[in-house]
């Protein structure tokens, strides 16, 4: 049986504002905090996860709080985070909301074969809610301002930016097993976007390129995004995952435990880089899930170095 990464798993970006970015992602976007951490190789900096109500692998939308400036748009990036609503009549609402909220944000289109509305956080992160068809299951977030029938409902196709996409074409079908199902004009007017599929595909587990050789080098800095995380099942898989890598001599970080998940990371040709991640654990292995993100999470390799850890972090109020 062919070894299948099975969606997205989580998207994890840069913010220079953690106070902020909480506030708009649980109060304009209505997601729960889920897990509140800190980055664990820069453990001055929180890691603060967003997700469903119910913490559900394919939901996850995390920051890094760095002091950084913007970042300078372009190729060679992540561009682009597709989040799943359900239905025309939701991505109405959600137009409404961000004008009342004066959020930017774009008109309802159409892009590919899906109804979207593109819209940016206060640092300029870059975002489009598509129309998911109401497929697969939901977990709404009973304390969420936003009504339940119109909550985000996971991460849907994250576009990454090439200014060629052969040898990244190459690693995606050859390495990661996923298959080309189509294209579509890039809405920016740069070009094509590749859709590639994962598993059974769809909206959740779609990974989109769209090739910009006219964009500059991105760098990245507060409203980028820094990595793209798929899921595996287990850790029995993703030990494939990593003996597959290895098989095609493309370097990786390895299995590294971060006790939530397990992962391993590696840059596909364009340096873009990608998590392969576990969809177990999760985030109730060390906390309620009624109380999920209300007080600081610490790995167990980290809990006694708290005392620090805390004194160095800076108030989210």
């Amino acid at each position: 049986m062919t070894l299948q990464l099975t969606g997205i798993h989580h998207l994890t970006a840069i913010t220079a504002n953690a106070p902020e970015n909480l506030r708009f992602y649980t109060q304009t976007l209505g997601l729960r905090l889920v897990k509140k951490t800190v980055n664990q190789d820069d453990t001055s900096a929180y890691h603060l996860f967003y997700a469903d109500g119910e913490a559900t692998p394919g939901t996850d939308l995390t920051f890094f709080d760095w002091p950084v400036g913007r970042e300078r748009r372009g190729t060679h990036s992540i561009s682009r985070t597709a989040l799943r609503v359900s239905g025309a009549e939701t991505l109405a609402w959600w137009k409404a909301r961000f004008e009342t909220l004066k959020v930017k944000a774009g008109e309802i289109t159409t892009t590919g074969d899906r109804l979207s509305l593109d819209f940016e956080d206060g640092e300029g992160q870059r975002f489009r809610l598509i129309d998911d068809g109401g497929i697969g299951s939901s977990q709404p977030w009973a304390k969420s301002p936003v009504p339940a029938e119109h909550q985000i409902r996971g991460l849907g196709p994250i576009t990454i930016s090439v200014p060629d996409i052969a040898n990244t074409q190459a690693v995606l079908t050859d390495v990661m097993n996923m298959t080309e199902t189509g294209t579509y004009p890039d809405p920016d007017g740069e070009g094509t976007v590749h859709v590639f599929s994962m598993g059974e595909g769809g909206p959740a587990a779609e990974l989109h390129v769209a090739v910009q050789p006219n964009l500059p080098l991105a760098h990245q800095g507060a409203g980028a995004v820094h990595h793209v995380a798929f899921r595996t099942p287990n850790v029995e898989q993703l030990t494939q995952w990593a003996e597959r890598l290895r098989g095609f001599r493309l370097p990786s970080s390895g299995e590294v435990e971060r006790f939530y998940f397990r992962s391993l990371y590696f840059r596909e040709p364009n340096g873009v880089l990608f998590e392969i991640a576990t969809d177990g654990p999760g985030f109730a292995v060390d906390e309620p899930m009624e109380t999920l993100g209300e007080s600081l999470s610490l790995p167990p390799f980290l809990e006694p170095r708290r005392q620090s850890i805390e004194a160095k972090l800076k108030p989210l109020a």
